[in-house]
């Protein structure tokens, strides 16, 4: 007859827990309330999205001209995960890493659209010099490490950040970005372990806009609810409306309040949708043109803003005003990489390696 085994005592109560919600024990962040924003504050989240939009818009129509090559990955319908996320880190503090639809996460963290719509159409004057292009952008300066081409490749790298935070007691955060597809990956896996064990202060953040490239997540993984991913791990989820930026915002305080405690990583569970396909060479046959519609009347991120600030008493006037100046400004960003020269034949040979050897 085997021996029974003694019950696995609880851990401790860890620093900002819910204990009346605790999930076998476990303890888990509190409940996040939708972010109450001043007005300034949600113009300002208004302005940034209106910006990616008018920004991927542009850079789509760039693709449809031929002055965009390669792979370009749009980020319409998916704009409040970036603002509301990214106001709520401190640049030049915390760091950022995402996959390869990661021109809407630059934007939000303030680069200049001109320096990413210049790398979008391969110039000199690009971040990444014309040489990533726009799946591989990356800044030192801003902690933004990428854009990476590799579907989950950027998750191990963001355990990495997390650990060098740590390693370093900088106070800052690691964000990593992964879709729903990358979700699926093993190297995902093996992240949320060491992050767990080493307690890394880093928020793993899945954008679920619902169909990876192509296929619908229910019917590519068999644990649909994202949220519940890490639950093996002892991380705690949190499953977020991804299409309001005040409630990105406010789960993201949560998450930040969860992490800087000192109690490990969380997982976000961001439910988007993207309007448009996978890539630009993407027809979406999988998904019907009222499946779409239907998500842009009901829960378009911008729309919700904007009935937010007219509650508030902002006019439509201000509104047009603000797009106008967005306008203006992507605009003013197409004409840059535009008249912007390519790089020299040399910088092939340039930034391959850290060092020489």
């Amino acid at each position: 007859m085997a021996k029974p085994t003694t019950p696995r005592p609880s851990r401790a109560k860890a620093k900002g827990a819910n204990p009346a919600s605790a999930d076998h024990n476990r303890p888990r962040p509190d409940t996040p309330s939708v972010y109450k924003a001043s007005k300034e504050e949600l113009m300002e989240f208004y302005r940034q999205m209106v910006l990616i939009r008018r920004f991927e818009e542009k850079a789509g129509q760039l693709y449809g001209l031929g002055l965009i090559g390669g792979f370009c990955h749009l980020y319409i319908g998916q704009e409040a995960v970036a603002v509301g996320i990214q106001s709520a880190l401190q640049p030049g503090k915390d760091s950022v890493i995402t996959g390869y639809r990661d021109h809407g996460h630059m934007l939000a963290y303030g680069i200049d659209p001109k320096v990413i719509m210049a790398e979008l159409t391969g110039r000199e004057a690009g971040i990444s010099r014309g040489k990533g292009g726009s799946m591989h952008m990356f800044s030192v300066e801003h902690r933004f490490f990428g854009g990476h081409g590799i579907v989950g490749a950027q998750v191990s790298l963001g355990a990495g950040l997390g650990f060098a935070h740590k390693y370093n007691d900088d106070g800052g955060v690691c964000v990593a970005y992964f879709g729903d597809g990358a979700a699926n990956q093993g190297q995902v896996y093996e992240s949320f372990n060491m992050a767990e064990l080493w307690k890394l202060p880093i928020i793993f953040v899945i954008e679920n806009n619902q169909y990876a490239m192509g296929t619908s997540v229910n019917r590519s993984s068999a644990e649909d609810q994202l949220y519940r991913r890490g639950e093996s791990f002892r991380i705690p989820g949190l499953q977020v409306d991804g299409m309001d930026v005040l409630a990105v915002r406010g789960a993201t305080e949560e998450a930040l309040k969860w992490v800087q405690g000192g109690n490990g990583p969380i997982l976000l569970e961001m439910k988007t949708y993207r309007y448009r396909g996978h890539s630009m060479s993407d027809p979406a046959k999988y998904r019907s043109r009222e499946e779409v519609q239907a998500m842009r009347e009901k829960s378009d991120p911008i729309e919700g803003a904007k009935k937010y600030l007219t509650e508030m008493g902002v006019g439509e006037d201000e509104l047009k005003k603000v797009d106008q100046d967005i306008r203006k400004i992507v605009s003013d960003s197409a004409d840059f990489a535009e008249t912007s020269p390519e790089p020299e034949m040399s910088e092939l040979y340039t930034d391959v390696l850290v060092e020489q050897y």
